[in-house]
């Protein structure tokens, strides 16, 4: 498929989806949307594909928010349109690890985007913000639900109330990026991730993906018995009887996705 707002290139184990409206500070636009969910499903369809970048064009960038020319026009049923929260849940149940490599402006829409995603690094010059607010609205696209869950009510409300942007050295400290990366390494870093995430068992960060996203809905208890469950089926894949054998007999393992 052809893309006119994003980019795809598929370079085996990482599939890079990049934001392309520099012009626009990478704003995002219902178009935008449906032409990223288009690519996610289209990786996810790819054998060769086993991680996932999201990042944006241009270098100053991931992407500044929604696009406010549409925003503006938004009606209730417009706003309660599936497609405005469907690509975080998307990138959430997606079988394969989704990394947000973020440099520059992360904000509204933007980092809820980065927010679905499971893993988020960025480079020093990033900003991150909930900024709605000033707008006289509140973000739509997922914000209010995981940002506190990733960084603690508390931090989740200093974003959401007070709206004003982070560094990256303070997204980092409150959990909300896992990796500070020089501009220039920034996808370098994403395809190491991916080649180090393609050394495990094909179930595995599939595997793991539905534990903790389950898990933090459920309770302690419900999360651990999910936990055994899994652990039992997997454990008896010919891929754990390989891995178990490879560190045993100190090789690299061999792993079918069986």
């Amino acid at each position: 498929m052809s893309y006119t707002q994003i980019g795809l290139d598929v370079e085996a184990p990482m599939a890079l989806i990049t934001i392309n409206r520099p012009e626009k500070h990478n704003a995002i636009s219902l178009e935008t949307l449906a032409e990223l969910q288009q690519a996610v499903a289209e990786a996810e369809q790819d054998e060769r594909v086993r991680a996932v970048t999201i990042t944006g064009a241009g270098g100053r960038a991931f992407a500044s928010g929604s696009d406010l020319g549409e925003v503006k026009d938004r009606d209730f049923r417009k706003a309660l349109e599936p497609i405005v929260q469907g690509l975080a849940d998307q990138l959430e149940r997606l079988p394969k690890p989704t990394i947000a490599a973020i440099d520059g402006i992360c904000m509204g829409g933007g980092l809820e985007v980065a927010l679905g995603c499971d893993l988020r690094i960025a480079t020093p010059n990033s900003k991150f913000a909930t900024p709605e607010g000033k707008l006289g609205i509140i973000p739509g696209g997922g914000a209010t639900a995981r940002l506190p869950r990733i960084v603690g009510r508390g931090w989740g409300l200093e974003m959401l109330l007070m709206g004003e942007p982070i560094s990256a050295e303070r997204a980092l400290a409150i959990g909300l990026i896992t990796r500070i990366v020089e501009n220039e390494k920034l996808i370098d870093e994403a395809r190491a991730m991916s080649e180090h995430i393609a050394e495990f068992a094909p179930f595995v960060p599939h595997t793991m993906k539905m534990m903790v996203n389950f898990g933090m809905e459920a309770s302690t208890a419900a999360a651990q018995m999910l936990e055994k469950y899994a652990q039992g089926a997997l454990v008896q894949t010919d891929d754990a009887k390989e891995g178990i054998r490879a560190f045993l007999e100190k090789r690299a393992p061999n792993f079918k996705g069986s």
